[in-house]
């Protein structure tokens, strides 16, 4: 994924995930990272809101990536696979292991991950609106 320098005070800011907002796989793996992330270290942002559209805009991402989770880490953005890994790092638990999958070539990784991504609203569904958070989260999504 594009590396981009993006302004000083964003570079400390928490770690943003990226995800699509009407996706129901999406929404479930956000509902895990609320569950799991017990310290809030991760916020959170629908590709479709003001704050995903800028940040992809920012980065040159032009194209429709709806396909691709993102995690947003000071000034690098990363997509596909790597996010999802790289998310694991701020989950509790044993989850930050999964960092050792990063030793897979990422072309291998990124093959399965756009099966799932190209069906994933065949196989799990998709939502009419992107999600609202509960008011008990409302302070981990950027809208």
């Amino acid at each position: 994924m594009s590396r981009h320098p993006i302004p000083k005070e964003e570079i400390f800011s928490p770690p943003v995930v990226l995800f699509d907002g009407v996706c129901k796989l999406c929404n479930g793996s956000v509902n895990f990272i609320l569950r799991v992330d017990r310290k809030g270290l991760l916020k959170l942002a629908p590709l479709q809101s003001e704050y995903g559209r800028a940040i992809l805009k920012k980065y040159g991402k032009h194209s429709d990536p709806l396909d691709s989770i993102m995690l947003l880490e000071g000034a690098r953005l990363t997509g596909k696979s790597t996010a999802i890994i790289r998310i694991s790092k701020y989950l509790g638990g044993a989850w930050p292991l999964c960092m050792i999958a990063l030793i897979i070539p990422r072309f291998i990784r990124d093959t399965f991950y756009d099966v799932v991504a190209k069906n994933r609203y065949r196989w799990f569904g998709k939502y009419d609106t992107c999600r609202i958070p509960d008011t008990e989260y409302e302070d981990r999504f950027y809208s």
